[in-house]
């Protein structure tokens, strides 16, 4: 392809690019614009011509950007994201009409706890929305933010990066789980049982220091640590199939865990502080309309919920 310069770029395929740099799916991107696929499609093509390059690839996990496209993405997002927050921040969301995909990025214990409650919310108030769900590193929660790619972060989440807003959605406190047929185990446990026992732990980046429980770490007694996984929901399976580990976990996920009749929860016998779940965003979106109006409905979802 050969790029035509004696051509000036239609500003009205601007949003295309931003939405396919975004979502990286014509489907998708065309629900976002309310256009048809065809559209969508006719568009890149025009962006392409223009560019002289072809932007997107097919692979098999989706469309990823040419070096070209990447080189597209600062200037684009910097562009629509003043034009959604200098220039249309007056015009406001309208939930009940809208066809807008919202990016969240999630822990797959946020998934199981925390998504239900909202997509149960926003079904009620603005039907024509969809929701997506990302399981990204610490360091790239940032990059994902600030791209459009994720409109909200959410949980407990480590090692987040600086210069983000951040809202206290409600506290949560840690429970200990073990093997249901542990039976030097009752009710509760000792200390000597909690620190002479293996546990694992949950740290999405991989570091021991960056795990869910490492307030535990600050205590004066050393805890034999197994096993660190970035998922929490593989945890009740490894207990039961290893009766020797055990795990610190947030309350209300071992409450969904004890469901499934593979571990008992016990309270953990060391004091430990409650932790916040927040919501995070990126300041590029913070007078954003829809994204204003989503971080209200999750405010009020989680407002008023017992610790």
């Amino acid at each position: 392809m050969n790029p035509m310069h004696n051509t000036e770029l239609d500003l009205n395929l601007l949003p295309v690019l931003d939405a396919l740099i975004r979502v990286r799916n014509v489907s998708r991107a065309a629900e976002e614009l309310n256009m048809s696929q065809s559209a969508v499609s006719h568009a890149l093509r025009r962006l392409r011509l223009f560019f002289g390059d072809p932007l997107f690839l097919k692979t098999g996990s989706g469309m990823q950007p040419t070096p070209r496209a990447l080189e597209l993405v600062g200037p684009v997002l910097a562009v629509m994201g003043t034009v959604r927050t200098e220039l249309l921040v007056h015009e406001g969301f309208n939930a009940a009409t809208s066809q807008r995909s919202f990016g969240l990025c999630l822990t797959d214990m946020g998934e199981l706890i925390f998504l239900p409650r909202v997509i149960e919310r926003l079904r009620q108030v603005a039907p024509s929305c969809t929701v997506r769900t990302l399981q990204v590193a610490p360091r790239q929660v940032f990059a994902a933010l600030e791209s459009g790619e994720a409109d909200l972060a959410m949980g407990s989440l480590h090692s987040m990066p600086e210069g983000l807003f951040q809202q206290q959605l409600f506290m949560r406190t840690f429970v200990t789980i073990v093997n249901r047929n542990n039976r030097a185990i009752g009710a509760s446990m000792s200390a000597d049982q909690f620190f002479g026992m293996e546990h694992i732990v949950v740290s999405l980046s991989g570091r021991r220091e960056d795990s869910y429980d490492s307030v535990i770490d600050q205590l004066e007694r050393n805890r034999r640590v197994y096993l660190t996984t970035p998922h929490f929901l593989t945890v009740p399976m490894i207990i039961e199939q290893n009766p020797q580990l055990i795990s610190t976990v947030p309350r209300e996920l071992a409450t969904e865990f004890v469901r499934y009749k593979t571990v008992k929860m016990v309270e953990t016998p060391v004091s430990l502080p409650p932790f916040a779940i927040r919501q995070h965003w990126h300041p590029r979106y913070h007078h954003d309309a829809a994204n204003m109006w989503l971080r209200n409905l999750v405010k009020d979802v989680f407002d008023g919920r017992p610790e």
